[in-house]
């Protein structure tokens, strides 16, 4: 196996082997301290760092607030509790994610995915500039029709049935959003610049990782 291909791969089986452990622990420990700390640990670190990276106080004063919503939660027992909060956190982090692409769209602001485009390619043609822009639009409605489907399922579903949804098939439904959309752009508009797979994802990691 090439090198090039070792890193993504070894990256998918990390990720598939943490969702699959997140769905079980949800299923037969939701309510265990130790089990709670797991799932939610990587949520409060990943908050943590961004806040300190960025300097932005708010997301640690945010990361605070939900460690000690967490432990309060717990303190006071009930499974059903800490699957609400599976639940809110999940939701929670959909609804930041429209917001962060939706308050792009509004009068004046460059389209969070029309920003992308302008650091990857070397022209960006009124054509790219309104596909990128309905783009950002389509992300903003899939990430607020993975809210109400969460919320849906938590009322409506078996709790395996929602921990399925929330672990396995997020994860799956993004990727596939991700790569169905960079593979059918070019049919649509193939006089569209190339752009491979990797330097998306790269632009999309550097857009993330930007204070």
């Amino acid at each position: 196996m090439s090198p090039s291909l070792a890193g993504p791969l070894a990256t998918a089986v990390a990720l598939a082997g943490y969702a699959l452990a997140s769905h079980l622990l949800m299923v037969h420990a939701a309510d265990r301290a130790w089990a709670v700390a797991a799932l939610f640990g990587p949520l409060l670190l990943a908050i943590a760092a961004a806040g300190w990276r960025q300097r932005q106080w708010p997301l640690l004063l945010a990361c605070a607030a939900l460690l000690l919503l967490l432990v309060a939660t717990w303190a006071r027992g009930g499974v059903a509790d800490m699957r609400l909060l599976y639940v809110l956190q999940h939701a929670g982090i959909h609804m930041a994610l429209a917001l962060t692409f939706g308050v792009t769209l509004r009068r004046g602001s460059t389209p969070l995915i029309t920003a992308l485009a302008q650091s990857v390619h070397r022209h960006v043609t009124p054509a790219l500039r309104h596909y990128t822009r309905r783009l950002t639009l389509a992300w903003t409605v899939y990430f607020m029709a993975m809210v109400a489907l969460s919320l849906l399922l938590y009322w409506l579903a078996p709790w395996p049935v929602w921990s399925l949804f929330g672990n396995l098939i997020t994860p799956l439904a993004a990727g596939a959003f991700f790569v169905g959309e960079h593979l059918l752009r070019y049919r649509l508009h193939p006089e569209f610049e190339r752009l491979t797979l990797r330097a998306a994802t790269a632009a999309w990691r550097s857009r993330a990782a930007a204070p």
